[in-house]
């Protein structure tokens, strides 16, 4: 009987009540929040504010009158959208190079991490680490105007070893051009995560798995991988969110009117329609219709990986 009227006069502390638990917990971490914050700004003026432009992919848009001056068309420019051609090129140019860097770009910083961490010698792998690194530092237009300088058939170091065909101006090998440089630029950076991963795997792991006689790669299937796989899931789901953004401005400073065919995405068709043509209308029922599907693909994958009985991203 004590304890329990001390515990009913508990949250009364000198006549005030007792703070809440959020306020609590901001009182005490309120300079981690302050850090939070700036990324709070961010989301919010730059990701949450904007939202409200998807009105325009349901009206008869005019820039002049404003964004809600323009009569409601409901879904008039998505009928148009899926009945124009070119719309279909462009979605399956993006979901043949979307997969195509999935396939061959997405386990590429895996397997670098984990040659990385095989490298015993810190000097050389800080330097190697910084090497590759180096490349993600650099924008797509300087790192354009290098590879036009490069494998341009009239100025380029292709002149010189006798090729009369360049990657940037050939259909057939365009696609595996897109694929071969952003592995180059990003890899390295890439590899940043799943070192950090592999970093908290507990050591005596391994050394118990040494002292019953496993070797490097057996070290790396059954300890390394199972303790990072749940990083690689949450970065797996992620990346499928984006698969219908393949990278605008790789593809905008890279392609040209001889590989449009087979380069034309729908982060360019977009902006074309946009910006070039001022069909802002059209532009953001494409655009709306490209995030609902990467939406859609986010919440499909994540459910696949909870069936799997894997931790998702909720």
């Amino acid at each position: 009987m004590p304890n329990q009227i001390a515990e009913a006069k508990q949250p009364f502390q000198g006549g005030k009540p007792r703070r809440s638990r959020f306020m609590r917990s901001f009182h005490k971490h309120k300079y981690y929040y302050l850090l939070l914050l700036p990324g709070i700004l961010y989301f919010v003026i730059f990701r949450y504010i904007p939202m409200a432009g998807i009105a325009i992919a349901f009206q008869d848009f005019k820039i002049a009158g404003g964004m809600f001056s323009g009569p409601w068309t409901g879904l008039k420019w998505f009928r148009i959208l899926f009945e124009a051609p070119d719309f279909w090129v462009a979605l399956k140019n993006t979901i043949i190079i979307s997969f195509y860097k999935l396939i061959f770009n997405f386990p590429a910083p895996i397997i670098l991490a984990l040659l990385l961490n095989e490298v015993v010698n810190k000097f050389f792998k800080r330097t190697i680490q910084t090497i590759i690194y180096f490349p993600h530092f650099v924008s797509w237009v300087v790192l354009g105007g290098i590879l036009f300088s490069i494998f341009s058939t009239d100025t380029g170091l292709l002149q010189l070893f006798g090729v009369s065909t360049s990657p940037i101006m050939d259909p057939g090998s365009f696609r595996g051009f897109l694929i071969l440089t952003e592995m180059w630029k990003e890899v390295g950076w890439g590899t940043v995560i799943y070192l950090a991963a592999i970093a908290g795997v507990n050591p005596e792991l391994y050394e118990a798995a040494r002292i019953d006689g496993a070797n490097r790669f057996q070290l790396v299937r059954f300890i390394t991988l199972p303790c990072i796989s749940s990083t690689i899931i949450v970065l797996l789901i992620l990346r499928t969110g984006q698969i219908l953004s393949v990278g605008f401005d790789q593809i905008f400073i890279l392609y040209n009117p001889l590989v449009f065919e087979v380069a034309d995405v729908l982060d360019t068709y977009v902006y074309r329609l946009g910006l070039t043509m001022g069909r802002y209308s059209f532009a953001a029922a494409a655009g709306l219709f490209q995030s609902f599907v990467g939406l859609l693909l986010l919440l499909f994958t994540n459910w696949i990986v909870r069936r799997m009985g894997e931790r998702g991203l909720w």
